[in-house]
């Protein structure tokens, strides 16, 4: 195939197995929003815990003598995870993806479906101003790291944070 891209050689590519009769796609579910199979799939294997960026910064915090919860309540009544709990400290750790928060710096708006995506990610910045005020109303720091942070960088400010906040050497938090 000679198309201009490898993107554009790929589409031609699924295009013929298409026509030949060697792949087919499922239908969308009546009650999906997606604008393809492709975009259901990609939104599919979108993780919510256990990200790179969120891999790096724990390896970086139990590396410092940290020890923390994965994926949990700050507060058991909040119906939201924090990526990196310090339960002692107080302090509740978010690693945010730029497109799903909305980053000033990278997000891109969605070309299809845009009001749709608008929405959601106004949404999820909406959630994220409330989950800080909950938590710092209960008397928790709140740590919002973006994935594009440099670990250690956010390492670093995370366990000063924990440093402060308990008082004492790190291994003890």
């Amino acid at each position: 195939m000679d198309a201009a891209t490898r993107s554009a050689n790929l589409a031609l590519a699924w295009s013929k197995a298409r026509a030949a009769g060697l792949v087919a796609d499922e239908p969308l579910p009546p009650s999906s929003t997606a604008s393809s199979t492709a975009v259901r799939a990609v939104m599919a294997a979108n993780k919510s815990r256990d990200t790179k960026p969120e891999l790096a910064l724990r390896s970086l915090l139990h590396r410092k003598g940290l020890r923390y919860r994965v994926d949990t309540r700050p507060l058991p009544d909040l119906r939201r995870k924090a990526d990196v709990v310090f339960p002692k400290a107080k302090v509740a750790v978010f690693v945010d993806g730029c497109y799903w928060h909305g980053c000033p710096e990278h997000h891109r708006p969605a070309k299809r479906h845009s009001e749709f995506w608008q929405e959601k990610i106004q949404g999820n910045r909406d959630r994220d101003a409330a989950t800080n005020l909950a938590l710092s109303e209960s008397g928790w720091i709140v740590v919002r790291v973006w994935e594009h942070d440099p670990p250690e960088e956010a390492a670093s400010r995370v366990a000063e944070i924990v440093r402060e906040r308990s008082g004492g050497p790190l291994s003890n938090t």
